[in-house]
């Protein structure tokens, strides 16, 4: 039930193709995932996962799957792969990312443009995940922590507070901006009433708002990507033609793949053409040489940590009331910050506890107190759900780490052969 001004707009953009594009809302929506290769490579990914899978063309590390089941495979909760929509994929794919940048996510909730943003500095430089509501930002943090990141600084603030403090600091910047969601009405329905009560002509402004601040943040010779998932052309092309009219700026090719519909401003996907759903994608260049990023080093590691094999010397330790934190070398001082870089852990009377996010942070050989269960041993789904598992076949004592086939799920605390439950509060899962 497409509200006839909409439909008469679409019939209007795309012609003919206009019967394809009705048609579309037929077919079901496509779901996809997303490899994390900050842990594991996609060729084991597949080598390991007992599910069906497709590759998405625009994205070497996305998948079209169809049984929604995976959502509750341990290998989920491990952080191996993100779910998300095969479209949504493209715009932190196509933004150029290189070791030791400063990346700027501006809207970034709930994540998952930012995790693919944080694999692809690997663990270098630093990512500014940003997003102005602080609730949202909630499910950012949680699944940046999923991931395994140490380098991300997790914010709320709006464009305007960031661009007062940061004039041309980010080398690659990612807008995915609020917008009124057309290219969603198939998936979600309810965001057509949400169109209906704000549409383009609400978001156009908010839209050139953000993208200005953004672009007075980028360095000369960096990169923008600017994204929504919707199509009409106030809030795609006509901003791009504003940000275009700020000067020093250029539209970059996208690399073209079987149903991309681009033209001078950027690429657009539509449901009838793609398996996905509508988004609309440029990618901008500011005129000028970049320069490279100060590397911070950090010379001093405290004494409970020197058993970690982890690289503790690109970035500092901080110690805000009990929680130690470890990240890059950065201030963020006026602006409201939710996590800056790794919480390592707690010291509570005296002791070290390590955290969750610690947990999901070790990569193999890190952590050598470990207990690894296979994938298909019942006490990964009993430590899932926060149980005092019973491991009489393991000689480990004291802290451990939990795998499953070599990857983290969290801590736990062995004695007399039973492991105490580890795993933070609103981490258990089933």
């Amino acid at each position: 039930m497409l509200p006839v001004e909409f439909s008469q707009k679409m019939k209007e953009l795309l012609k003919d193709e206009y019967e394809a594009y009705e048609a579309s809302f037929k077919s079901p929506s496509f779901h996809g995932l997303r490899v994390n290769t900050n842990k594991i490579s996609t060729e084991e990914f597949l080598n390991i996962f007992p599910y069906e899978l497709e590759r998405v063309p625009w994205t070497s590390d996305g998948f079209y799957y169809k049984d929604e089941s995976i959502s509750k495979h341990p290998y989920f909760y491990a952080g191996l792969y993100y779910l998300q929509e095969p479209s949504a994929m493209l715009p932190a794919e196509v933004l150029p990312v290189n070791s030791n940048d400063y990346v700027l996510d501006t809207c970034a909730a709930p994540g998952g443009k930012s995790t693919k943003l944080a694999v692809k500095l690997n663990g270098t430089g630093l990512l500014v995940s940003n997003d102005i509501s602080a609730s949202r930002q909630q499910a950012t943090l949680r699944n940046l922590e999923k991931f395994g990141i140490r380098n991300s600084f997790v914010t709320s603030a709006s464009t305007t507070e960031l661009a007062n403090k940061y004039k041309e600091t980010f080398d690659a910047i990612l807008v995915d901006a609020p917008c009124s969601g057309e290219g969603m009405f198939r998936k979600d329905s309810s965001l057509i009433s949400s169109w209906i009560k704000q549409g383009p002509e609400y978001y156009a402004p908010i839209q050139k708002e953000i993208i200005r601040d953004a672009l007075s943040m980028l360095k000369p010779g960096g990169h923008l990507v600017y994204s929504t998932c919707t199509f009409d052309p106030r809030e795609d092309e006509e901003v791009i033609e504003y940000a275009l009219s700020l000067g020093d700026i250029t539209v970059e090719p996208i690399k073209e793949y079987p149903g991309f519909v681009q033209n001078e401003y950027g690429t657009k996907l539509f449901p009838h053409k793609v398996k996905g759903e509508g988004h609309f994608v440029s990618l901008l260049k500011k005129k000028g040489n970049r320069t490279d990023n100060p590397v911070s080093l950090n010379s001093r590691v405290p004494e409970y940590l020197e058993k970690l094999n982890i690289d503790f010397s690109h970035g500092v330790f901080e110690t805000i009331k009990d929680s130690l934190y470890f990240h890059p070398d950065f201030s963020l001082s006026g602006i409201r910050t939710l996590r800056s870089g790794l919480l390592v852990g707690e010291i509570k009377n005296g002791r070290f506890e390590p955290s969750q996010p610690l947990a999901m942070s070790l990569k193999k050989d890190e952590f050598t107190n470990v207990i690894d269960f296979k994938v298909e041993d019942e006490r990964v789904i009993r430590y899932l759900k926060g149980e005092t598992i019973n491991v009489s076949d393991y000689d480990n004592t004291g802290w451990v780490l939990v795998r499953v086939d070599g990857y983290p799920l969290g801590f736990g605390k062995v004695s007399d052969h039973q492991l105490k439950n580890k795993i933070a509060k609103g981490w258990t899962y089933l």
